[in-house]
């Protein structure tokens, strides 16, 4: 008996909030005459795929374009229904927020087919509600219930990417400079990643707003606006972020040459210091003859007050000139 794997879950609607649970067997003899289904599965499984391809009467070319990889968020329209890509944030335990997941969609009349590889928590959110009887109850609001719970947690990493800024910025600001590079260099590659699959969203999302789709009603349409308007200031505060950043890596790299410039000018003033008393020792301990004060036992001492007197004298003139 062929073992049967890859469905995470599947509810058969009620169009009222709630639905049933139902497994493989209930969805493989499913009509559309039974109501509105919900169907979740894991397309790196086999016989997932092996049902998505041969028992869900889907065409080959819908079927390739749902698990297409490297896709980024679009809409498109076919005879099978609406196929819809969206990316989350990964929220998964030890994973980066910025290595999104995909959710592929594809939307009909009296069908739900989602598909992942890695888990989705919005996903997981809608599911709750369908089991405390607050779930969707069209296609239309199951998309929008989706997209925004997508959005929000796209919303707290971006705001926790403002607050890291706002820190390094302090820091800077203060001194406090230590390991801030890699902590800068962090947060702009997490921005880049972030806006690759965000921008597009929000070409998605208000793309929906013009055009005519299926599923969506007047009331959709409204919610929808909002959550494009929030996509989009989302990407702003993206862009907004990686100008912070790269202005704060500026600073950094200013205050770092400036330290350094300082320590080179202080071994600088030292070496001139040191130089002429370095070349009045040099003199003394040539191997020849004629060497003064080398019968004189206070000799050592005339000599250490003498370069005593000429390093002060050194340093009493880098201050007259400025120097120190």
């Amino acid at each position: 008996m062929e073992k049967k794997s890859g469905l995470i879950f599947a509810y058969l609607l009620d169009e009222q909030g709630g639905g049933q649970l139902w497994n493989w067997e209930k969805v493989e003899n499913w009509s559309p005459d039974q109501g509105l289904i919900w169907i979740h599965i894991d397309f790196s499984d086999d016989y997932a795929m092996e049902w998505l391809h041969k028992k869900s009467g889907l065409s080959e070319v819908v079927c390739e374009a749902l698990v297409e990889e490297g896709t980024r968020p679009r809409i498109n329209t076919t005879p099978d229904g609406t196929l819809i890509i969206l990316r989350g944030v990964n929220c998964n335990p030890g994973a980066d927020p910025d290595d999104m997941v995909g959710l592929r969609m594809l939307l009909s009349d009296r069908r739900i087919i989602t598909m992942r590889q890695r888990r989705i928590m919005a996903v997981d959110d809608v599911r709750r509600t369908v089991e405390t009887g607050d779930g969707p109850v069209s296609v239309g609001d199951f998309f929008v219930m989706v997209a925004e719970r997508i959005v929000n947690r796209t919303g707290d990493v971006i705001v926790d990417i403002d607050d890291r800024v706002d820190e390094i910025e302090d820091s800077v600001l203060t001194g406090e400079t230590a390991d801030l590079r890699p902590k800068l260099a962090d947060l702009r590659r997490q921005s880049i990643s972030l806006r690759r699959y965000i921008a597009p969203q929000r070409d998605m999302l208000s793309r929906m707003l013009v055009e005519k789709v299926a599923f969506v009603d007047d009331r959709d349409r409204m919610l929808l606006k909002e959550i494009a308007e929030r996509t989009a200031r989302y990407v702003e505060d993206i862009d907004a972020a990686r100008e912070r950043a790269g202005i704060t890596q500026e600073e950094l790299n200013n205050r770092l040459s400036e330290q350094m410039n300082k320590a080179m000018y202080l071994l600088s003033i030292v070496a001139a210091i040191f130089l002429p008393l370095g070349l009045i020792t040099g003199l003394l301990g040539i191997n020849v003859g004629g060497i003064p004060g080398t019968e004189n036992h206070l000799a050592f001492v005339f000599v250490t007050l003498g370069l005593v007197i000429v390093a002060l004298a050194l340093v009493a003139v880098f201050r007259r000139i400025k120097w120190l």
